[in-house]
């Protein structure tokens, strides 16, 4: 049991793969999952969440029914398929969790009491498309031998704080780095009805020794109670080193980008990173290192719009790099980032719903490429197409422990389906790790919350070093040996003075070395002895996360000067610029101010 979620793990490794058009999804519902009343009965389903549900140590899919009973999916190794466990019987400790009269649409699961085990969240719209809702969420928790409500607590409707508002996703932040979480819901606002709410446990009013938890909406207290079309929101690192930040993709205005100000408040940041996007209407969103610089990146669909793959530079920016097959408009739902063949490449899947005529789910393979952005090419879905499912909700989990994530997808919303589940069919032979620890998301898809493992696609390679970050902000470095590969190793949060380092021997891989008892960065475009490493033709170096790129030498045109070697810019001479100066006068160049050997010279909008 883990004391607190890191939010991003880091591996060290070499070597590529090879990518491939054959079939990637093979259905096995008919075998793992087949359609009946009890285990996976044919009704409206949205989204689906994977925690460990019995306390057993293997994880369970929760699924959002909607026109009927809350499903929890449990592998039965003997059988080898997935049964459900909410059974209709109220004896069973599983039973409070069909809550079949809750319309429920979206759901995430995280530890709110910091007791080593997670609680469930459904969000329940009650049929409400904006605005009010007239049943409330549910919060429950495993107490007493089963599982209860914490919204419906007498503690808690004196103080008002379940959500009755029609919402739509739903994630788990831990603002503060306590290993206390706090349930993010994405409301959809109608006028000033129904903000964006934050519910998290009241340290100070609750009594754990009695098993009283008190709960507080703290939306207004960390900035974070906007109206607006909430759709989709996930939670990791974007924009801070280690402490969680919140994106949200919205409709009907601008998405919101929370960075986390340190101190559990936020500031929306989406303007200046570029990432407002205000006349999309947002849906599925997944976060993912996408070009291995070390940054977060975001992807995402939008609702019959452009969807879109946000790369991230080192000014906090973001660039949309999606191509035009990838970007192409559909009636998106969930977005999953994933390794599904263990090839090292991040595979992205887009599921659709088809509520008029045909609209297949999408997997794309972004691939990355030294000196150039990551290569985006569609692969062949196989048969998770599903032409005409009505896609809702979707996650993934190895269940069988093979080593390769298995995707489940719900349907529902303009027809009834039952749950489809899917093998991968290729990367068989293929390396692989996983981290029992949820990593860069605490909610993510769309309505929906991967699994809480780590899972690396590591080709033909090796790793040498595993490193784990908590959002507070502590880290665990481990060397690895040749016999943790093709395993899941559980990684514990250090107490206090137990964080460990690595040895200054440890082989961190190509392109790093160890520093301060950590891998980091080998900046080769500093050397101080030796070669230069870039060729004459092409002398300027730029180093990147883990190598380096060379390019030519920029030449300025007349009245410009170079900038400092190796940033390739050009800057105004300050003779050029008259006193005082004025944008509307020179609207070919910025506002931004530099300061060249004592001089104010302007960098040049071009």
């Amino acid at each position: 049991i883990m004391h607190c979620r890191p939010f991003f793990l880091l591996l060290f490794s070499v070597l590529p793969a090879i990518p491939s058009s054959e079939p990637m999804f093979q259905s096995v519902t008919e075998t793992v999952l087949p359609p009946d009343n009890q285990h996976n009965p044919t009704q409206l389903n949205y989204g689906m969440a994977v925690t460990d549900v019995d306390g057993d140590g293997d994880l369970e899919v929760v699924v959002a029914g909607y026109n009927g009973p809350n499903l929890v999916l449990k592998y039965d190794r003997g059988q080898q398929r997935l049964v459900n466990i909410a059974v209709d019987d109220r004896s069973s400790p599983f039973y409070a969790l069909r809550d079949p009269l809750g319309n429920a649409i979206g759901v995430t699961a995280c530890d709110v009491d910091g007791d080593g085990r997670e609680e469930i969240y459904f969000l329940n719209t009650n049929n409400a498309y904006s605005g009010r809702a007239t049943y409330s969420d549910k919060l429950f928790k495993f107490r007493n031998g089963r599982f209860e409500d914490l919204l419906g607590d007498d503690i808690n409707v004196r103080r008002g704080v379940a959500n009755r508002m029609a919402g739509r996703s739903v994630a788990c932040v831990d603002r503060k780095g306590t290993g206390r979480y706090a349930v993010y819901v994405a409301n959809y606002a109608s006028g000033n009805v129904g903000p964006h709410a934050l519910i998290e446990m009241d340290e100070a009013a609750s009594d754990l020794a009695n098993g009283i938890i008190a709960l507080s909406d703290v939306a207004a207290q960390a900035g974070v109670n906007k109206y607006t079309g909430g759709r989709g929101v996930v939670v990791g690192p974007i924009l801070s080193q280690s402490s969680s930040d919140v994106f949200c993709d919205n409709e009907n205005g601008p998405n919101f980008l929370f960075r986390n100000n340190g101190d559990g408040t936020f500031t929306d940041m989406a303007q200046q990173a570029g990432v407002e996007d205000r006349n999309q209407h947002g849906r599925g969103v997944a976060l993912a290192d996408f070009n291995a610089d070390g940054k977060t990146d975001i992807v995402y669909g939008n609702w019959n719009g452009q969807h879109r793959l946000y790369l991230q530079d080192n000014n906090q920016r973001f660039r949309d790099i999606a191509s035009g097959s990838f970007s192409s408009p559909s009636p998106v739902r969930t977005v999953i980032a994933a390794d599904f063949d263990n090839d090292q490449e991040l595979d992205i899947f887009f599921n659709n719903i088809a509520y008029r005529g045909h609209a297949p789910n999408r997997l794309f393979r972004v691939a990355r490429r030294t000196g150039a952005d990551p290569q985006i090419e569609e692969l062949n879905v196989g048969e998770a197409a599903e032409p005409q499912g009505r896609g809702t909700g979707a996650t993934v989990t190895d269940f069988d422990g093979d080593g390769q994530l298995d995707l489940l997808v719900a349907h529902g919303e303009s027809a009834s389906q039952p749950i489809s589940v899917f093998k991968v069919t290729q990367g068989s032979s293929n390396h692989w790790l996983g981290a029992l620890m949820r990593i860069i998301d605490g909610g993510s898809g769309y309505l929906c919350e991967m699994e809480p493992v780590a899972h690396f696609g590591l080709g033909k390679d090796e790793v040498t070093v595993v490193e784990v970050y908590w959002p507070d902000g502590r880290s665990v470095a481990r060397p690895l040996q040749p016999g943790d590969m093709n395993s899941v190793m559980e990684i514990g949060y250090p107490k206090e003075g137990e964080e460990s380092v690595l040895t200054p021997d440890t082989q961190c891989g190509e392109g790093f070395f160890v520093k301060s008892g950590r891998c980091a960065d080998n900046n080769e475009c500093k050397q101080q002895s030796g070669p230069p490493v870039c060729p004459k033709s092409r002398p300027v170096c730029i180093n990147t996360y883990g190598h380096y790129n060379c390019g030519p030498r920029k030449t300025c045109s007349r009245g410009h000067k170079e900038g400092w070697r190796g940033l390739m810019i050009c800057l105004v001479l300050s003779s050029l610029v008259p006193s005082p100066f004025t944008y509307q006068q020179y609207p070919l160049v910025t506002t931004l101010r530099l300061t060249l050997d004592g001089t104010h010279s302007l960098l040049p909008s071009d």
